[in-house]
């Protein structure tokens, strides 16, 4: 298991961005090691909810009476505040990586760098894994989680490759998918975008981000601010239009004189992590910060 379970990307910025107001209600719908929202806590919240559906992350609990910790897939945040009583929150924050622990923890198979059970939930309680996609899905189905969420251009040829090895043998493990897989160990790259896209599809992570962006939106107080870390294109994607149109489609909708309809102003349009950093944590390379103000 790793000894650092995650080190939050931009989270300077993330914590300005957010503009905490005392006694403020906030929610970290991410977190993890906790270190987003110690930080919120610091900052002066009145209180903060924070989500997270994998049960390791109660071991990095916050002592503090500003705090509840939510045991849950931030997809149900508006049932949760619904639950508490709380019809408005003054800021929410998503730090969409996964966290180091899921990486370096060996028996979760989330990575191609060491021998595991496909498993890859989030959720441990979930009843399906990864093994259970690649042995289940359609050679069709395959090809478009890898070219969807993946990105990987050769995606139906990946997907032949599988359904050919597990004709002969049941794919259960890391190895057995790198192998079946055909891409040579020397693309990480490209196996790396493999493991991606299977992950994204065993925790339907862009369903439940969109169920949350909504869920925000009509959450957040006018005044309040919400705080995005995107770490692919494809969720970037998603939450750069959200923030533009206030919609999941993207589509800007104007008034009568050509002024943007939009709930949200943009505050950060996508920064990056500086040079600084990079070195310190190489994992922030990837990461894009996006903030915007509900109107």
């Amino acid at each position: 298991m790793s000894e650092v379970y995650h080190i939050p990307a931009m989270l300077k910025e993330t914590i300005e961005g957010l503009n905490i107001k005392p006694e403020g209600v906030y929610v970290d719908v991410t977190f993890g090691g906790g270190g987003h929202s110690r930080a919120i806590l610091e900052a002066g919240a009145g209180h903060l909810y924070s989500f997270d559906q994998d049960k390791d992350a109660l071991a990095n609990k916050i002592d503090d009476e500003r705090w509840t910790f939510v045991h849950s897939n931030f997809r149900y945040l508006r049932n949760w505040m619904d639950y508490y009583g709380e019809e408005q929150i003054d800021g929410l924050l998503a730090d969409l990586g996964v966290s180091f622990h899921h990486f370096d923890c060996p028996e979760r198979g989330f990575s191609f760098r060491f021998s595991a059970p496909l498993d890859m939930r989030m959720n441990q309680t979930a009843k399906r894994t990864a093994a259970d996609i690649i042995n289940s899905y359609s050679e069709e189905e395959l090809a478009n989680i890898f070219y969807l969420y993946g990105e990987l251009k050769n995606g139906r040829g990946i997907a032949k490759n599988i359904c050919r090895a597990r004709a002969q043998k049941a794919i259960e493990r890391t190895e057995d998918l790198v192998a079946a897989s055909r891409i040579p160990a020397e693309m990480s790259k490209e196996l790396a975008r493999l493991f991606q896209a299977l992950r994204i599809e065993v925790n339907d992570e862009m369903g439940a981000l969109r169920e949350m962006l909504l869920a925000a939106r009509d959450l957040l107080k006018p005044g309040g601010r919400i705080a995005i870390l995107t770490y692919h294109s494809l969720e970037d994607r998603l939450v750069k239009n959200f923030l533009r149109s206030g919609n999941l489609e993207g589509t800007i909708e104007k008034d009568f004189y050509g002024n943007n309809l939009s709930p949200f102003t943009l505050i950060e349009k996508g920064r990056e992590a500086s040079a600084e950093e990079i070195e310190r944590n190489p994992r922030a390379r990837s990461a894009k910060l996006r903030v915007a103000e509900k109107k």
